[in-house]
């Protein structure tokens, strides 16, 4: 996730301080990764040198100074952009299961056994999203159906990785 781009896209419903930005991030993107104030203010730094959003007003209070950012013409623009682009599918051709599949069968380990592992691993994530969705709002059960869908299809590759263990063994090992 581009947390510039998402930051901007905060920005056009209205000028907004730090806080309140990363308070909106938080509530509807960062459920499971809230951001770091430091992460706003740096992201925030970057887009203003690049004159994505401007300081629309300073206020003084108990503690540091306030900026309030609103984005420019060129944020609307960058923003509207990156909307518009697809994101890249992610064909996983590199996958670190199938990596640890090979080096068990070529270390001698159980391939069958790190499988079955993996298996309960996902089997419990997947219960733990399901129970997530159930009690979630609209945001949240799309969320979780995402992960979900991505868990069921990596169930699949195991299942089929381990029917075919065997004659992976004898091409991998010899």
């Amino acid at each position: 996730m581009s947390i510039g781009h998402t930051l901007l896209g905060l920005l056009e419903s209205g000028p907004r301080h730090g806080y309140d930005l990363k308070r909106a991030f938080d509530e509807r993107f960062g459920q499971d990764r809230p951001l770091h104030y430091g992460q706003v203010y740096s992201t925030m730094s970057r887009l203003l040198k690049n004159g994505l959003v401007q300081v629309d007003g300073i206020e003084a209070g108990g503690g540091p100074e306030r900026k309030r950012y609103a984005i420019t013409e060129a944020g609307i623009t960058d923003v509207a952009g990156w909307l518009a682009t697809p994101e890249k599918p992610e064909p996983y051709l590199q996958n670190t299961l199938y990596t640890k599949v090979v080096l068990a069968l070529l270390t001698g380990r159980s391939a069958a056994e790190l499988l079955d592992t993996q298996r309960s691993e996902h089997l419990r994530l997947m219960r733990e999203l399901t129970r997530r969705k159930a009690t979630g709002d609209l945001a949240d059960q799309l969320i979780c159906d995402h992960a979900l869908f991505h868990l069921e299809a990596d169930l699949r590759w195991l299942e089929l990785t381990a029917a075919r263990l065997e004659q992976l063994a004898m091409e991998v090992c010899g």
